[in-house]
């Protein structure tokens, strides 16, 4: 691999057997030309954003070291998703498979389609305390530390599966 980049990648899915398509999606991502896994968090339980009135989600992050563009990454990423049968009906609604470029190296990213740092990260506990477990050093570009960022992000219900 040529000159990589280290990237943070949110996996969620909490339709057809959400822990498998979790661990698929892993396999998949790290069979990408372009891509060198890094490490892989734990599985985390977690109640779902929006909507209520669907099943809760199961949760990882995965690190990842590539040589793919952020827009490549996300295209790759997208594939993988359609490839498991998402559906992008509605906006936080059920999915079979949710992948997310949550950081991208250290930088910012404002696109129409990808937003890096991932949007309400800062919010979110089954993004960050995942991320902590597997980066608990990181530096969120524009955020701070990762460490600081859990002390304002509580637990709300995530569970450690595995």
């Amino acid at each position: 691999m040529q000159t990589s980049v280290c990237a943070y990648i949110g996996l969620g899915s909490n339709l057809q057997n959400p822990a498998e398509q979790i661990q698929s999606a892993r396999v998949a991502i790290a069979a990408l030309s372009g891509i060198e896994e890094r490490g892989f968090s734990s599985l985390y339980h977690s109640a779902p954003m929006g909507p209520q009135d669907q099943p809760d989600y199961v949760n990882a992050v995965m690190a990842v070291a590539t040589d793919l563009s952020p827009i490549d990454l996300l295209h790759a990423l997208q594939t993988i998703e359609n490839n498991s049968g998402r559906v992008r009906a509605e906006r936080w609604g059920a999915r079979t498979l949710d992948l997310d470029i949550v950081l991208y190296g250290d930088e910012v990213i404002n696109l129409p389609d990808l937003i890096v740092p991932h949007i309400g990260l800062t919010e979110r506990a089954f993004v960050l305390y995942p991320l902590y477990e597997i980066a608990p050093q990181l530096i969120i570009p524009n955020k701070g530390k990762l460490v600081d960022l859990l002390d304002n992000c509580p637990l709300a219900g995530l569970t450690r599966l595995a």
